[in-house]
């Protein structure tokens, strides 16, 4: 076995690889960027060295830069956990040049599995179901228009390189294509370095199965069962759960020895996941399921087959990597039990998934039966650099039943503050009639988006509750202060202050007055709110309200309060009570952007004429690409900005000059 190792990633993915490394005794080596100096994964380590600037070109995925800090600290094998250099052929291949280690897969099944084209053809061979559509080398946009036209509509356009949903559209029409086409080569050049694309039959209800499979250096393979990833958006996964429903021992057979004959294929070592599409449309059969890809890594949702088998993958990797057999063969993996992942990310779902930046001020998953995997601490900040994901969620049951319900329980108790989170997205996901009775797919998010994403303005007890708390009611009391423990009381009247509220969906101005210690009455213009402080903690308080206690997190500043309470967390922006004609008047006159990122299209020019719902510029932030529309109709007054640039969220892209009628 080794003695030291080195990490090539970062926050979770590190974190979770140094946890197994050093409960079998193994030193590991961080490596960070200059943004990451003080992270988690940097911390937890044996030792750590910078590779780099902000940028993950520049750092992480800086191949000679990583390489360096191996042969610097004596690390003998090199981990590269999922994402960034993981599935990078040359980086492994170099790996084993410089006398390392890479603890994964070989070069060549990399590049076996690297491009979907050439991979899907050699499934083809090897006896393993594909897909219906082209997988050719021709290019040329008219003879992919052609191909499309002869597979049928909707198709799928898909980059032949890399994953995770980057360079892949839906396209419903003949219409559609040739837009579609290029946004999809544009994403996947940006991505993967490589335009070229294959052209999918779409199927119109599938499910997304994958099973995991893991090989040694003897020629052993095995598949560690299944994982159910359908629930996705923009074609990422959002929740996992293993087993899937409804499968039969004869589905999982089949599924499995085809999953076992694509690594036989290519000699395949390490931890894999060979991703198969199901057309459920009369439920799961042994001939109704197609290979998509092989990922050549460790997935982020490996942890629920983790859960459900009780099996260290993380250290059946480093086994593997360092020579020993597999721990098991196939009949000694059973399954117990379900489990289910929810991705944490800082992202706003009502507002298309944006990915959202920020300084994490309190974070709290106090459900004890939900493993929690993250990279972040109350302090760390989510920047525009790196994946949003703030941590997994894990948990497992008896059952089905069992499992889920505890899933919906812990998003609904867990707290997030100081960046938006799509905690409310997913805990409303779990609890959605399909997936409670089990028959998730592909496009179940889609079709329900509106009703998954929609904004509720808090209730009326809650804006009062929140007034409460911006006068600062959950500063502790002074013990020595006479007068201060007197709490709001005040001399010949109860004190009274209007405050002003603004959130999503609204704003209110209230009269609060103070009727005795930590008890208030809150006029909303509508009725009193009685509101009592009855107990405070580090994080919130308990609350009395209009007759109703409640638990509450809360975190202030300056010009905002984070009110969370009944599941569901709120913001609210503290304004002059007088003065609210900021929030009365939307600002369609200006382009803005919503988050950090470069400009990658402009697709306007001043003096241009626009209609509402004309596409004005394209971002790309976050490795996702952002189409912004005019909010009105009119002529562009200017453009700001050009193709290539930097620019900071809020950063006025264009101005709109809107013509009087």
């Amino acid at each position: 076995m080794f003695q030291k190792i080195l990490i090539a990633n970062r926050g979770e993915i590190a974190c979770r690889v140094i946890r197994t490394a050093r409960r079998i005794g193994i030193a590991t080596v961080a490596v960070y960027s200059d943004v990451d100096v003080g992270a988690l994964h940097v911390e937890m380590a044996d030792e750590a060295v910078r590779v780099g600037p902000a940028s993950a070109q520049e750092s992480y995925l800086s191949i000679e830069r990583i390489l360096s800090a191996a042969e610097r600290t004596g690390a003998e094998a090199i981990h590269p956990g999922y994402g960034f250099l993981s599935e990078n052929a040359d980086f492994a291949a170099a790996v084993e040049a410089a006398g390392m280690v890479f603890i994964g897969p070989q070069a060549s099944s990399i590049r076996a599995m690297g491009l979907k084209d050439a991979a899907k053809a050699l499934m083809d061979q090897s006896g393993v179901p594909i897909v219906p559509g082209y997988h050719g080398e021709e290019q040329n946009d008219e003879f992919l228009a052609d191909q499309a036209t002869l597979i049928g509509y909707p198709v799928l356009i898909k980059a032949r390189a890399g994953g995770g949903g980057k360079g892949m559209r839906r396209v419903d029409s003949e219409e559609d294509f040739r837009e579609a086409l290029a946004a999809a080569r544009r994403e996947a050049k940006a991505a993967f370095g490589d335009d070229a694309v294959l052209i999918e039959r779409c199927l119109v209800r599938p499910r997304h199965i994958e099973v995991q499979i893991f090989g040694d250096r003897l020629g052993n393979v095995v598949h560690i069962f299944e994982r159910d990833c359908s629930l996705q958006r923009r074609h990422q996964k959002v929740i996992e759960e293993a087993p899937a429903p409804g499968m039969t021992p004869e589905m999982r057979r089949a599924m499995g020895d085809a999953a076992v004959r694509a690594a036989r294929a290519i000699s395949y070592r390490g931890a894999g996941t060979v991703e198969f599409i199901a057309d459920v449309s009369n439920g799961l059969r042994p001939d109704r399921f197609y290979f998509m890809e092989m990922n050549t890594r460790l997935q982020v949702e490996h942890a629920v087959t983790e859960a459900i088998t009780g099996v260290d993958l993380v250290e059946w990797q480093l086994r593997v990597a360092a020579g020993e057999p597999l721990p098991k063969n196939q009949s000694e993996l059973e399954i117990y039990g379900w489990a289910f992942e929810a991705r944490i990310y800082a992202e706003d779902a009502a507002k298309g998934f944006l990915p959202a930046t920020g300084t994490i001020r309190h974070l709290d998953f106090p459900d004890v039966t939900a493993r929690i995997d993250s990279g972040i601490r109350p302090g760390d900040t989510v920047s525009a650099h790196y994946d949003p994901l703030i941590a997994k969620m894990i948990v497992h049951g008896p059952n089905r039943n069992v499992a889920l319900s505890r899933l919906t329980r812990a998003l609904q108790s867990s707290h997030v503050v100081g960046v938006t989170t799509n905690l409310e997205f997913l805990a409303r996901l779990s609890a959605h009639e399909e997936v409670v009775a089990g028959h998730p797919d592909t496009g179940l998010i889609d079709r329900d988006l509106q009703l998954l994403t929609a904004v509720e303005p808090p209730a009326d007890t809650v804006v009062a509750l929140a007034a409460v708390l911006s006068m600062g009611a959950l500063a502790p009391s002074s013990e020595g202060d006479p007068w201060l423990t007197l709490g709001h009381w005040q001399l010949w009247s109860e004190m009274q202050r209007i405050v002003a509220l603004t959130y999503e969906g609204g704003h209110s101005t209230l009269r609060v007055a103070a009727k005795g210690f930590d008890f208030f009455a809150v006029h909303d213009g509508r009725r009193v709110i009685p509101v009592k402080i009855v107990s405070r903690q580090d994080d919130g308080c308990r609350a009395e309200v209009d007759g109703r206690q409640v638990q509450v997190k809360a975190s202030a500043a300056a010009h905002h309060l984070v009110v969370s309470v009944d599941h569901r967390t709120h913001l609210f922006h503290l304004g002059n009570p007088l003065d609210f004609s900021a929030a009365d008047v939307a600002d369609g006159n200006r382009l803005i952007a919503p988050m950090p990122g470069f400009v990658k299209i402009v697709r306007t020019s001043s003096g241009a004429k626009v209609s509402k719902g004309d596409a004005l510029i394209v971002m790309e932030a976050m490795k996702m690409e952002l189409t912004l529309v005019a909010a009105r109709d009119g002529t562009v007054e200017a453009v700001e900005v050009s193709e290539g640039q930097q620019v900071d969220e809020g950063a006025v892209l264009l101005t709109l000059r809107v013509e009087e009628m």
